[in-house]
């Protein structure tokens, strides 16, 4: 058990039957009433996401996940093969399961793999991956207007918005939370 008080952004709880990750929370103190965490919670397994208020220091059940380093292999229909690094075990995912995040995973990619009675529940990406545009228009000189983007196909084939000067073959910084370009690698 874990009070509300404790709440922290990637601790897993169980709600309502289901997995539950913290996003965010605010500890909220009113000048009238009793005080209350409000949180945003991410579904584990199918990555909704769900805004609930508990009251300060009411008992929640912790989950316990544990992360387990794995490199990427391949994907296909099946879905996304990842190897432990020390134990050399295969653990395939459904892209269901993954969810947004697996539009960045890349062949050799290390990348945590969370685990949960056992079973394999999802994959914990790095906040920022670096990855090669393959696809995009070409800028033009002169176009100097702020916040203009235009869309890049990259080589895992997600598309994401990039500033007017990013070319192909660049490499470039995607921040994996929200699908933002952060700029160029050097």
């Amino acid at each position: 058990m874990i009070s509300s008080n404790d709440l922290r952004n990637g601790v897993t709880i169980v709600v309502d039957g289901q997995l539950w990750t913290v996003i965010e929370f605010l500890h909220v103190k009113p000048g009238k009433g009793s005080a209350f965490v409000r949180t945003r919670l991410k579904n584990v397994k199918t990555g909704t996401t769900l805004e609930r208020t508990f009251r300060a220091g009411e008992k929640l059940e912790r989950a316990t996940v544990d992360n387990r380093q794995m490199q990427m292999l391949y994907n296909d229909s099946d879905g996304y093969h990842f190897m432990d690094q020390e134990t050399f075990e295969n653990v395939t995912l459904l892209r269901d399961l993954i969810g947004d995040p697996a539009d960045f995973l890349k062949d050799g990619m290390v990348v945590d793999v969370q685990f949960h009675d056992g079973a394999a529940i999802g994959v914990d990406l790095p906040a920022h991956v670096e990855l090669k545009v393959v696809e995009t228009d070409p800028g033009f000189r002169g176009d100097t207007a702020t916040n203009v983007t235009k869309p890049a196909k990259l080589e895992t084939g997600a598309t994401v918005a990039v500033p007017l000067f990013v070319e192909e073959g660049n490499v470039i910084r995607i921040d994996t939370r929200d699908r933002r370009y952060i700029g160029r690698s050097s």
